[in-house]
C-alpha cells in the first residue's frame, strides 16, 4: 500500500486527509511540524511527501530525501517561493503546488478589505470602543460605486476582483497585466503600463505572483504615482511591497490607507501563535497598531472550500508522480 508523509498539518486539514486517504486506499502519517534537518529522517520509508512549508529547505534535506527514494514534494499552497527549485531539480525531486484552490475566497476578501479601508472601519471601531458615537468628517467616506479601481494582475483571482467591483458595485475598473484576459475586456480597461493603471485610481489591488524579478515591485517610485488619498490592497505576496515605502507614503498623505494580508517578513510568523512571546518585529507591530492599515495573517484564502481543495489537489499530485513519474502541477 502507498504510504504518504503529510507535514505541517493543521487541525482543519485532518477531515479532508482522512476522506482522501480512504477513497484512494492510501496509508498516511501526519505531523504538525514543518520539514527540517532535525526531522527529515521521519520521511524514510514513505513513498510520497506533502508539505505546507514556510521555511526554506536546505540542500542537506534535499539530499536525504533523494536517498530515501522520495521523488516529489507536493506543496499545499499556490506560492512555492520558499523552495530552491534548482536544488530540488539537482536531487531529482519534483515540486508541485496548488495554483488554484479557491480564487473566489481571496477575491472576496480583497474586495471586503478595500471597502473596509475606504469606509474607515478601524477608526469607527476605535470610536465605538470609546463610546464615541458622533458622526464627524474623520469617518466620512466615499461611495464605492464612485471609485475607480486598478487591478494589477488579472489571473484567476484578479479577474474575479475586477468582476466584483465592476458588476457588483458599478465601479470603473482599469487593469495591468502583460497577458490580458479576453474574458473580462468588456468590463476592464487594460493599460499598457503599471504606472498608467495606478495613476488616477482610488483603489489599487495587487494580484500577481512573487518572483525574483518583481521583488519590491511596489516601491517608493511606484507609490509616488498613486492618486493622492488612494487605497492600496495586497492579498498577493508580501515581498512585492516595500513596507517602509508604503508607510512613508501613508504618512505623507499620498496614500489614505492599506489593507495587507501579506507582509514581506512574514515567514515564520504567519501562521503561528505569538501570544506569549515578545514581538521583536517592530515594523510588523507598527502595521498592527495603525488605524489606517488593516493587516491580517495571510488568511484571505482561509475558507472550508480552499482547505479541502489544497489537501485534495496536493495529494492527487503526490499520487500522480508516484504512478506516472510527473504531475501537471509541477513547478520545476
Amino acid at each position: 500500500m502507498t504510504k504518504i508523509k503529510i507535514m505541517s498539518v493543521r487541525d482543519e486539514d485532518i477531515v479532508y486527509i482522512e476522506s482522501w486517504a480512504k477513497e484512494n486506499n492510501v496509508e498516511y502519517e501526519l505531523t504538525k511540524s514543518p520539514l527540517t534537518e532535525d526531522n527529515v529522517d521521519e520521511v524514510k520509508g514513505f513513498d510520497g511527501l506533502s508539505l505546507s512549508q514556510q521555511l526554506p529547505i536546505s540542500e542537506a534535506v534535499f539530499a536525504k530525501l533523494k536517498s530515501f527514494g522520495i521523488k516529489q514534494i507536493a506543496q499545499r499552497s499556490a506560492g512555492f517561493d520558499t523552495y530552491d527549485l534548482e536544488l530540488a531539480s539537482k536531487y531529482d525531486i519534483i515540486v508541485s503546488n496548488v495554483p488554484s484552490y479557491s480564487p473566489s475566497s481571496i477575491a472576496e476578501f480583497a474586495v471586503t478589505q478595500a471597502i473596509n479601508v475606504v469606509r474607515h472601519f478601524n477608526a469607527i471601531q476605535t470610536k465605538m470602543k470609546l463610546h464615541d458615537f458622533r458622526w464627524e468628517p474623520s469617518i466620512l467616506s466615499q461611495s464605492i460605486s464612485d471609485l475607480k479601481v486598478a487591478v494589477i494582475g488579472t489571473g484567476r483571482i484578479g479577474s474575479i476582483v475586477a468582476k466584483i467591483f465592476a458588476n457588483g458595485y458599478g465601479c470603473e475598473v482599469v487593469a495591468y497585466d502583460p497577458f490580458p484576459d479576453a474574458h473580462i475586456k468588456d468590463i476592464v480597461s487594460y493599460q499598457t503600463t503599471l504606472q498608467e493603471a495606478i495613476e488616477g485610481a482610488d483603489i489599487v489591488t495587487l494580484h500577481v505572483p512573487a518572483t525574483k524579478y518583481n521583488h519590491h515591485l511596489f516601491d517608493q517610485y511606484t507609490f509616488n504615482h498613486f492618486k493622492k488619498g488612494s487605497v492600496f490592497v495586497n492579498c498577493a505576496r508580501g515581498t512585492l511591497v516595500d513596507t517602509h515605502a508604503l508607510l512613508s507614503c501613508i504618512d505623507s498623505g499620498q496614500i489614505k490607507g492599506a489593507a495587507l494580508d501579506t507582509y514581506e517578513f512574514e515567514r515564520g510568523l504567519f501562521p503561528s501563535d505569538q501570544r506569549d512571546k515578545k514581538m521583536n518585529d517592530t515594523l510588523l507591530q507598527q502595521l498592527i497598531d495603525r488605524e489606517d492599515i488593516i493587516i491580517t495573517p495571510h488568511i484571505a484564502f482561509y475558507t472550508e472550500a480552499a482547505v479541502e481543495n489544497l489537501i485534495v489537489d496536493a495529494l492527487d499530485a503526490t499520487m500522480e508522480v508516484i504512478q506516472t513519474g510527473t504531475t501537471h502541477l509541477r513547478v520545476n
